[in-house]
C-alpha cells in the first residue's frame, strides 16, 4: 500500500465515522483527549530538555489541558510555551512522513501506547485524562500486536490526521489568543507567554507558529506522497 493511500483511507475513517456513524463523534472522543496529551506532553518534555521543571499535566473534560511546566524565564520559557504548540503538528509530520509499512507501524503503535502508561504513572493527574489515555492506550497496544498489518500503518496514520486536523482547526486558532479559560480560572495563552518572555506583538509570535506548524505538516505530506508503494521481495529462481 502507497503510503498516501493509508493517509487518504485514514481521513475517509475519519470523516465517515465523525459524520455518518451513531454516536461517531463520541468514539473519537479520546483521540480529541489523545491531541491535548500530546500538546502538554509537549509542554513538559521542552521543559525536561531545556532543564526545566515538569511536574505534572491535566486534562480536562471539554479537551482542555494545563502542563505544569517551568524553565527559566526569557528564550527557555518560551520555547516551552512553543513546546506545546508545535508538538501535535510535529507529532503528525513524523508519522506521515516515516510510518509506511507494517513493521513501523507497530513501532508507532506501540511507541504510543508504552508512552501514555508511563505519563499516566508519572504525569497525569486528572480523571478524565487517566480513563481517556487508559482507553487509548489499550486500544493501541491491541492494534499494534492483533492488527492487520496494512491496517497498523492505517491506524498509524489516523493519529497522524487527527494531530493534523487539530493543528489546522483548534491550534491555529488558539495560537492568536492572548487568554484562555481553564477549568473557570483565566490563564495566560501559549502564544501570550511566548510574547511576554521574548517581547513583540502576540500576533506576530501566532503567525511564527502557524507558520511552522503548517510546513511541518506540508513537509510530512510532501515526503509521504513522493514514496513509493513498499514491495514484497521475490524469491530468487534458480539459473
Amino acid at each position: 500500500m502507497r503510503p498516501r493511500s493509508a493517509i487518504l483511507i485514514a481521513a475517509a475513517v475519519l470523516f465517515v465515522t465523525s459524520n455518518w456513524i451513531p454516536f461517531g463523534r463520541q468514539l473519537l472522543y479520546p483521540l480529541t483527549l489523545f491531541t491535548t496529551w500530546v500538546h502538554e506532553m509537549g509542554h513538559g518534555l521542552t521543559a525536561v530538555v531545556l532543564g526545566g521543571h515538569f511536574d505534572h499535566l491535566e486534562i480536562f473534560s471539554n479537551a482542555g489541558g494545563l502542563a505544569y511546566a517551568y524553565a527559566s524565564p526569557g528564550w527557555p520559557m518560551a520555547l516551552v510555551s512553543a513546546g506545546g504548540l508545535l508538538a501535535p503538528p510535529l507529532v503528525g509530520a513524523l508519522i506521515l512522513a516515516i510510518v509506511h509499512g507494517p513493521r513501523r507501524g507497530r513501532a508507532c503503535l506501540g511507541f504510543f501506547a508504552a508512552a501514555l502508561v508511563v505519563s499516566m504513572i508519572i504525569y497525569v493527574r486528572t480523571p478524565v485524562g487517566i480513563a481517556s489515555m487508559t482507553v487509548v492506550a489499550l486500544a493501541l497496544a491491541y492494534a499494534a500486536w492483533r492488527a492487520d498489518p496494512e491496517h497498523r500503518v492505517i491506524l498509524s496514520q489516523v493519529l497522524a490526521v487527527v494531530l493534523a486536523l487539530d493543528t489546522v482547526t483548534r491550534m491555529i486558532a488558539y495560537a492568536f489568543m492572548s487568554h484562555v479559560k481553564l477549568n473557570g480560572s483565566d490563564d495566560r495563552s501559549d502564544a501570550g507567554s511566548i510574547a511576554d518572555n521574548l517581547g513583540g506583538p502576540l500576533f506576530v509570535w501566532g503567525l511564527v507558529i502557524t507558520i511552522l506548524a503548517l510546513a511541518m505538516l506540508g513537509a510530512g505530506l510532501w515526503w509521504a506522497w513522493r514514496r513509493p508503494a513498499r514491495s514484497v521481495a521475490q524469491p530468487r529462481t534458480a539459473r
